[in-house]
């Protein structure tokens, strides 16, 4: 009785004594640049679909999304600190500016989504520059967060799927890789290719089927509570953000939140990383063992896989997340300024917040707060300055004198003088700057935004 047998076709580099030595190739490089796309896989609509390859790497990845599994055996397997799904993937945990709302008293520390507004707001242009004498360069962005209609718990958008469709490179050559082993008849070399393809795709499956939501901070503010306009407060540069509460709080108040099931254990994270695991013990013990034929269609898997996590790894997190954030926004009209030093700057931010148009009447703005926060300085020289700027600021004609009498000069040295002297000259260039530009401050134009939201869906 003859028995058929799969014909197979026979290799001459599979005749000689030398050997490539794989193994640790597979386990270690390319570790960073899987996890690196990994933590983008929530971003791309249909992603979680495109994960069969073999990815080098496997042990890295392991270790750092085994770290998410929590119970004594996945702690005992994966040690390390038990960090939410956000932080392990990069979508909580940076810490943002310090907001003030001018109107309602808030004065609170921010989280991630107001450190990606900030960043944002670094891509916008100056469009107004304002004169004066220069001491430090420094910048006000105004930001009008319209009506967001963003609820409690939204599910974030995502980008389109045209970028993650390039997966079918790095899938098709794992699956050519594995059919030239079959047909020269290395079934190890078959099997430790599909192995990788396997748990790679199992992996990104089940980590990409988490949902990324929006936390609104607030999920109804209280009735008759004042705008938000407030500020984010940095060292140099200033985000006034103006709106609603109930449009501001998801920036200041909201983060990002990774829907898993399976919580708060997350056992299938913990399978999907014993399962890379083993796959890293596998290939390091037995790749060798393979032909050097079978060897060369493994590495050129590895390679191809390695090429794809590196491009998704090069698409930069960070500004992904931005785009997500500023359509969920519907991408707010943003204004930037420069200014030419902090007294410039002080009085430019009371004129913004100051304008009777947008000021809730009977509101409790205080002027000198505003300004007492950018310069707190107590000499005598910055108190003649700061009530004197007050005392303009509340006269209602637009015409606005920044001028010391000769009494009240009087009693300055004459080095003091000259400083109260340029700071009030300050405090005029600003105001004359924001009276040319009062129009384009009051509503900013759309197009003035510089938007990057194209490839959003």
């Amino acid at each position: 009785m003859n028995i058929l047998t799969m014909p197979t076709f026979t290799v001459p580099i599979d005749r000689s004594d030398f050997n490539l030595n794989t193994s640790n190739v597979a386990g270690f490089f390319g570790g960073d640049e899987v996890i690196a796309a990994m933590t983008t896989v929530h971003f791309y609509r249909g992603r979680r679909w495109l994960g069969w390859y073999n990815s080098p790497g496997s042990y890295t990845v392991a270790k750092k999304f085994g770290q998410l599994a929590n119970s004594r055996f996945w702690d005992g397997l994966f040690p390390g600190p038990n960090l939410s799904p956000a932080e392990v993937f990069g979508l909580d945990g940076r810490p943002g500016p310090r907001y003030w709302g001018i109107f309602s008293g808030t004065d609170m520390p921010t989280g991630h989504l107001a450190y990606l507004v900030v960043q944002k707001t670094k891509e916008v242009e100056e469009v107004i520059e304002l004169g004066g004498r220069e001491t430090i360069p420094l910048t006000v962005t105004i930001i009008d967060v319209g009506d967001v209609m963003l609820k409690h718990t939204d599910q974030a958008p995502v980008m389109s799927i045209h970028h993650a469709l390039l997966a079918a490179i790095p899938i098709t050559i794992n699956l050519v890789m594995c059919a030239f082993c079959a047909a020269s008849g290395d079934w190890l070399a078959f099997a430790l290719i599909l192995l990788g393809i396997i748990s790679g795709g199992v992996s990104c499956f089940v980590i990409g089927s988490a949902r990324l939501d929006f936390l609104a901070g607030v999920k109804e503010p209280s009735p008759g509570t004042p705008p938000a306009d407030g500020l984010l407060l940095m060292s140099n540069n200033v985000v006034i953000v103006r709106g609603a509460e109930k449009d501001i709080n998801p920036i200041t108040k909201g983060k990002f939140v990774l829907r898993m099931s399976g919580g708060p254990e997350y056992r299938r994270i913990g399978l999907c990383s014993l399962l890379l695991l083993a796959q890293f013990l596998l290939q390091l013990l037995l790749i060798p063992q393979a032909s050097t034929f079978g060897q060369i269609m493994f590495l050129t898997s590895l390679a191809a896989s390695w090429a794809y996590n590196s491009f998704l790894s090069s698409l930069e997190q960070e500004k992904i997340q931005i785009d997500i954030l500023m359509k969920a926004l519907r991408n707010p009209p943003m204004l930037k300024i420069a200014l030419k030093n902090r007294a410039a700057q002080a009085v430019f931010v009371c004129l913004v917040l100051s304008d009777d148009i947008r000021r809730p009447p009977n509101s409790d703005f205080n002027p000198k707060e505003v300004l007492q926060c950018f310069i707190p300085n107590e000499t005598r020289v910055w108190n003649t300055w700061r009530n004197k700027v007050v005392e303009e600021l509340e006269k209602h004609e637009e015409e606005k004198s920044f001028e010391l009498s000769s009494s009240d000069l009087s009693r300055f040295k004459e080095d003091e003088k000259k400083l109260l002297r340029s700071l009030l000259q300050d405090a005029r260039n600003a105001y004359r700057g924001y009276q040319k530009h009062i129009n384009k401050i009051r509503h900013i134009p759309s197009s003035l935004t510089s938007s990057n939201e194209k490839q959003l869906s």
